[in-house]
């Protein structure tokens, strides 16, 4: 039983950090990818997408958007679809001396944690910075631009 539960929770935990990919989208959606056109279909298996598409096409091609925008654009109703994704950037910094709190700066500028009357060290840090890596506007629900970062 023990073994069988180590097994379902590994299996779990690899299932959860699969990618999603075209055709994973496709086989979760299979009515959505036969109900497109056989130029369609083919674009949407190469993960890309043309002028024309429909929203379901974009969707299996390229996943859910981060955000979706509505408007008007020519006096026609306009949508975009932007995609985003994090890069990391990396910095140092040094920091410490005589009298170093080791804690965190609270509210209103105060120190809070543990006061070590000396330490020094070096500090590497990372923070993921979002950006966005592609949009899709449609006019009348179908493709009319796209653009995507390289």
């Amino acid at each position: 039983m023990r073994k069988f539960v180590c097994l379902l929770i590994g299996g779990f935990a690899m299932v959860s950090c699969a990618p999603m990919t075209p055709q994973s989208r496709i086989e979760q959606n299979p009515a959505a990818f036969a109900a497109l056109s056989a130029k369609d279909q083919n674009t949407v298996r190469q993960g890309m997408i043309s002028k024309g598409m429909s929203r379901d096409a974009v969707m299996l091609a390229w996943g859910q958007p981060s955000a979706r925008v509505e408007g008007y654009r020519d006096g026609k109703a306009s949508e975009r679809w932007d995609y985003t994704a994090s890069e990391p950037v990396y910095t140092s910094s040094m920091y410490g001396g005589i009298g170093y709190y080791g804690g965190y700066r609270g509210r209103y500028g105060r120190y809070y944690g543990p006061y070590v009357p000396y330490g020094y060290g070096f500090g590497p840090t990372v923070t993921y910075v979002p950006y966005c890596k592609s949009r899709v506007w449609f006019v009348n629900g179908r493709v009319d631009a796209w653009e995507r970062a390289q």
